[in-house]
């Protein structure tokens, strides 16, 4: 019997029910790239640091890496966990976790770090607050939603996944580090930090649960849903409460 959430044409399973690191998947180090530009970025000076282009250089690899991977690999909606059957699921199980995740981090927002002595005044100013919210709801928080999930989660979690799993790393270990990877990546994200400061940490554990459903369902719709319907409840909220 298959474990609940998992099926047998799931982009971590090969038609034979092998793990994706054991079958012909090739360039699965596109992945490591965008770590290191991650990790370098913070050895840079804070002249350079502050420079747009730099900040968005991991991503820009990222996605570079997923173009050159996708172009030597078949079965995409497989592997990444965007075949069409897979989207009821995705929404259902995405929406009860943005819904979950949005009321925790309002409140995190709204109620912990003031208490803590955090500021949260400078929400007002990010490129998000900017943009009207006609425009934002829901087609631009959709737009991010799906761009950073096939980033993070699709093509970064799911490569590091398959390469640990080629290079010999148990069934423990390997989600391990794919899980903890992708999320630090994305908490870490050059433009996330200095965009949301302080409250970056917020996306480490959003990207623990977003990954850890990937990985369980093989299923990109349903980070994507959480992350386009948290996204919604936290902008939202802020608006109103910052009077924006």
């Amino acid at each position: 019997m298959e474990p609940a959430g998992l099926t047998r044409d799931a982009p971590g399973v090969s038609p034979r029910g092998q793990a994706i690191g054991e079958d012909s998947e090739q360039l699965t180090g596109f992945a490591l790239p965008p770590l290191i530009a991650t990790g370098l970025y913070y050895s840079l000076p804070s002249s350079l640091q502050s420079i747009l282009a730099v900040q968005f250089l991991p991503q820009m690899l990222a996605y570079l890496g997923l173009a050159g991977w996708a172009v030597r690999n078949g079965e995409l909606p497989r592997r990444l966990g965007l075949k069409v059957h897979q989207l009821r699921q995705g929404l259902r199980w995405g929406a009860v976790t943005g819904l979950i995740l949005g009321g925790v981090n309002v409140s995190v927002i709204l109620w912990l770090v003031p208490l803590l002595g955090g500021d949260i005044s400078f929400l007002r100013e990010t490129p998000h607050a900017r943009v009207p919210a006609t425009i934002m709801i829901p087609w631009s928080i959709l737009l991010i939603a799906v761009a950073v999930e096939l980033n993070f989660r699709g093509f970064l979690l799911g490569r590091l996944w398959a390469l640990s799993v080629r290079i010999g790393a148990g069934p423990v270990l390997a989600p391990t580090v794919a899980i903890t990877g992708a999320a630090l990546a994305f908490a870490f994200d050059p433009f996330m930090v200095a965009t949301f400061k302080h409250l970056h940490w917020i996306a480490v554990w959003d990207g623990l649960v977003w990954g850890t459903l990937w990985l369980r369902l093989r299923n990109l719709y349903a980070p994507i849903t959480a992350h386009a319907v948290e996204v919604m409840i936290l902008y939202s909220t802020l608006t109103v409460v910052l009077g924006n």
